[in-house]
């Protein structure tokens, strides 16, 4: 049993990090253009935080046989935070001005769950269970993002945006650290990540019955955001503002 909850760990570390490294190829695009364009930070920044609090309540202090828990959510944070510091450079004054706010909320939030589980909270039992709500909620919060991409794709009958390898790491991602949850006990491991597991099934099968049409639906009327953590198609706006159509920046 405890080998097969380490492997499943390993396993859920690997896939975990494709997912964060997938927006790498968004950030090039912002490097390469300096400008943030109609990516949208709050994906990033939200993620960091479900890091942050998920490293945390995997910590020995916290909880108990989830290191491998912390190692990912702690690299996870890191990369995070460097979309998060990329967008700060290269936002608008207006857009960067908000990121901003809601960076200092995201690390305020976490610091007063640290503080708390430590200052307040110094039965272990009482700690894990504080901390592990707190992460359980922003995990379900981070795998429910894409239900609106969800709903597109029903609207339009089309799999343009969304990418079905990141479908399958989202669902691949869910599936192994549920079962790390249940093998090791940890409801506030496997609860949240059950929720991903279904809803990253519930992309594969949208894809599976919509596969072959990519694009050759009709698009919505309005800016479409891609799985790829908020990204706004481009062409998409181009085609709304030669149809005289407004398009704010995200």
């Amino acid at each position: 049993m405890e080998i097969a909850h380490f492997l499943f760990g390993i396993f859920g570390n690997a896939t975990a990090l494709f997912l964060f490294l997938a927006p790498t190829i968004t950030f090039r695009r912002i490097i390469r253009s300096k400008s943030t364009e109609l990516f949208s930070g709050i994906p990033y920044v939200m993620t960091m935080l479900n890091c942050l609090l998920s490293a945390w309540y995997g910590m020995p202090f916290v909880s108990k046989n989830n290191i491998l828990v912390s190692t990912i959510n702690g690299t996870g944070a890191v990369i995070e935070a460097i979309y998060v510091l990329t967008f700060i450079i290269y936002a608008p004054k207006k857009e960067k001005a908000k990121f901003i706010g809601l960076l200092t909320l995201v690390l305020t939030t976490f610091a007063g769950v640290a503080l708390v589980s430590l200052v307040v909270l110094d039965h272990g039992k009482s700690r894990e269970i504080f901390c592990g709500f707190a992460a359980a909620i922003f995990s379900i919060i981070m795998y429910g993002s894409p239900l609106s991409i969800m709903r597109t794709v029903v609207k339009t009958k089309s799999v343009e945006y969304m990418p079905f390898f990141l479908s399958l790491f989202v669902f691949l991602c869910g599936t192994s650290w549920f079962v790390f949850g249940l093998l090791g006990g940890d409801l506030f491991v496997a609860v949240p990540n059950g929720v991903g597991c279904g809803l990253g099934a519930l992309q594969l099968i949208l894809y599976f019955i919509y596969r072959n049409n990519k694009g050759e639906a009709k698009k919505p009327a309005l800016p479409v955001k891609s799985m790829q953590m908020g990204i706004a198609k481009l062409h998409q706006e181009k085609e709304l503002v030669a149809n005289g159509s407004h398009v704010d920046k995200v």
